[in-house]
């Protein structure tokens, strides 16, 4: 790890300042991936702007019914909540299955957004990676891809987004609110993450500099039986290999809604709008989930070795949905 500065900031509009008048730096929220990719090389600041003392840290309501986030707040705290346990089950549920109970103590909303990927490939500083390293290539298209994208890949870049919480919030039609020098802004999450194309280092629309100040939910949906649900390779702590956020309301026999985003299928969170259509107004049972699933998952261009993600979602689409209106209709 080579050399670097730290400050503290203890104010928004400092942190904004500080982080651009040196070039390289970095913001620091936990560091829980930050730090390792600093130890592998893969990053390499110059100056970490700690953010910790800023006063993010609360979650608190807002206005038309829903909930603010504060950036700061660990993903422990935001599990725990009692408004998000009862409102918003499917964003506990997700966030307690994202990591172990210590690195949920550190880890925060902003830096559980802006979490790298967890490709081999692109923590190996000694191999190629569009993603670090633009234009070297993209050497799992032909090599280790086991666990990698079905979905809105390129043959820049097929690694997944890692985060299950952004999956959760992606079905919660969440938007992220940031600052910079220029002022405040703000993005719905379904237009945070850039398409992989053929510039996958540039992940995020997010301007040069600016700073996550929160996560907006919006009043709880009329689909507020939600759950999610991973699949990963061993029963601890593991990245998921799929997953699965899923919300819907139903009255007689007839979904009403249905909110529907996958996890570890692509660069980015993936909002199942085709399979939401396909939903919405049909009836309820096993053999409407599984059409719907396979009305999203006929876009899916599986590498060799992932294909079974493909059977994999389809499967879990199914499960999760029966689980949900079954759990309604008691």
């Amino acid at each position: 790890m080579r050399e670097f500065g730290y400050e503290r900031a203890f104010d928004i509009a400092g942190a904004v300042t500080l982080l651009g008048s040196v070039p390289g730096a970095r913001y620091l929220g936990g560091g829980t991936n930050l730090v390792d990719l600093m130890k592998s090389g893969v990053e390499r600041p110059t100056l970490l702007v700690d953010l910790r003392e800023l006063p993010l840290d609360g979650i608190e309501p807002t206005p038309d019914g829903g909930l603010r986030l504060g950036a700061t707040v660990t993903n422990s705290d935001l599990a725990a909540h009692p408004e998000v346990r009862r409102r918003y089950p499917v964003l506990a549920q997700a966030v307690l299955a994202g990591a172990s109970g210590q690195l949920r103590n550190m880890a925060t909303v902003g830096g559980n957004l802006l979490q790298r990927t967890r490709c081999g490939y692109f923590t190996d500083t000694a191999r190629p990676c569009n993603k670090r390293s633009p234009g070297s290539g993209c050497p799992a298209v032909e090599g280790e891809h086991r666990n990698h994208a079905i979905l809105g890949a390129s043959g820049h870049c097929v690694a997944v987004h890692p985060s299950d919480m952004a999956v959760a919030l992606s079905a919660l039609d969440a938007v992220i609110t940031y600052e910079t020098a220029d002022g405040p802004g703000e993005v719905p999450i379904e237009e945070f993450y850039r398409p992989v194309g053929d510039t996958p280092h540039v992940e995020t629309v997010l301007p040069s500099g600016a700073l996550i100040t929160s996560v907006v939910l919006p009043p709880a949906p009329d689909a507020s039986c939600s759950r999610y649900r991973k699949v990963r390779e061993r029963a601890s702590f593991a990245f998921a290999v799929g997953s699965v956020a899923a919300a819907v309301a139903v009255h007689d026999g007839v979904v009403r809604e249905a909110r529907l985003a996958l996890g570890a299928v692509a660069s980015r969170p993936w909002r199942a709008r085709t399979a939401e259509r396909a939903l919405t107004g049909g009836p309820v049972g096993a053999a409407a989930f599984a059409a719907a699933a396979d009305a999203e998952l006929a876009a899916a261009d599986p590498l060799p070795g992932n294909g079974y993600k493909v059977t994999l979602m389809r499967n879990l689409v199914v499960s999760v949905l029966t689980e949900l209106t079954e759990e309604i209709s008691r």
